[in-house]
């Protein structure tokens, strides 16, 4: 019988990909938003590619801040795109 593969939704281009592929961003109980790499820490999460191009969308739509439920700052926001933009050459590397 084969394992049943966890499915996320990007937050960015709305597509279900496996939960491995995607990154999660975290809203942390004291409120600050993080790239969670492991995808194991405590807080409320919202899944988003390993590609700049749908940070850029969910940015352009709010979908992260309404995921999320909080308002994210813009210094913030390029925290996440400089982070994420390591994390995607890292997934690169290792492929």
């Amino acid at each position: 019988m084969a394992r049943k593969i966890p499915l996320r939704v990007c937050t960015g281009c709305g597509e279900s990909k496996p939960k491995k592929e995607l990154i999660r961003i975290l809203r942390t109980p004291e409120d600050e938003v993080v790239a969670d790499a492991t995808g194991k820490k405590n807080g409320r999460g919202a899944y988003i590619c390993c590609s700049a191009d749908c940070l850029h969308k969910a940015k352009r739509s709010r979908a992260l801040e309404r995921s999320l439920k909080v308002e994210i700052p813009e210094q913030l926001l390029d925290t996440l795109e400089k982070e994420l933009v390591s994390l995607e050459s890292a997934v690169k590397k290792s492929i």
